[in-house]
């Protein structure tokens, strides 16, 4: 079945205006380096594929009608990261200005329903949607964090996974190999922190991130496999459609 009236990317005005759409899927990443086999666009590439896998499957299962929009690459980065060539740092207040703008948009189109699916380990938006919640006290938005909530035990090997390892890469894999080259991988080995008090979580800040690596991941990716990926990303899919449907319902 043609779904390009899910995707905002494929489809046109004459497809979506007499459609009535329950929500929309807004695909969330960042513009940095992943190592050296993965694209700076890494982050927004996954969320865009598995909020269009999540718009197919719900439409399917439960008649969701939900709306991918284009991924915003817009992401917050660390010290140590935005001085990498072509590494992008967006601030809090322009990510917020971005989300409420297109938040107002949809309002006033008569949608009241959006899923954020965020790729990027950065970005926060607890606080944005609060915020918005007050302006906006009829439209619902949930946040998810697509890596986070399906446990990786099981799935892979690796046990340090944060960046550019095991886990992204064997869902890049599975959605674009053609983007993934393991030949020059890094192994990704992190370096110690300066504070053991930081390691434990007693406290947080942002990590230095050209002092905790040295080939900008964070994780081994040498054991990735497309085969990996999609196991793990299938479970990631089936819980987000559940979402999905369950918002359609609220």
């Amino acid at each position: 079945m043609n779904t390009n009236f899910l995707d905002l990317t494929k489809t046109n005005w004459g497809e979506v205006k007499d459609r009535q759409y329950d929500m929309v899927l807004l695909p969330w990443g960042a513009i940095e380096p992943h190592n050296y086999h993965l694209p700076y666009i890494t982050d927004a590439i996954l969320t865009y594929e598995i909020a269009r896998e999540c718009a197919r499957e719900a439409f399917t299962k439960a008649n969701v009608m939900a709306m991918v929009m284009p991924p915003i690459y817009l992401g917050s980065q660390n010290p140590g990261q935005w001085e990498y060539p072509f590494c992008i740092h967006t601030n809090y207040e322009t990510q917020k200005a971005i989300l409420t703008d297109i938040v107002k948009s949809l309002h006033g189109q008569g949608l009241r329903k959006m899923v954020i699916i965020n790729g990027h380990g950065g970005n926060s938006f607890k606080a944005m949607i609060r915020d918005l919640a007050v302006v906006f006290p009829d439209f619902y938005i949930v946040s998810s964090d697509w890596y986070t909530f399906v446990p990786r035990t099981g799935y892979f090997d690796a046990k340090i996974d944060d960046h550019a390892g095991e886990q992204e890469t064997s869902v890049m894999m599975y959605f674009h190999p053609e983007l993934v080259d393991l030949n020059t991988a890094g192994d990704g080995t992190p370096n110690p922190l300066k504070m053991k008090s930081i390691t434990d979580k007693t406290g947080w800040m942002p990590r230095n991130w050209k002092e905790t690596t040295e080939d900008t991941g964070i994780g081994n990716p040498k054991k990735s496999t497309a085969q990996k990926g999609e196991i793990y990303v299938k479970e990631v899919i089936n819980r987000i459609t559940d979402l999905l449907t369950e918002l359609k319902n609220l």
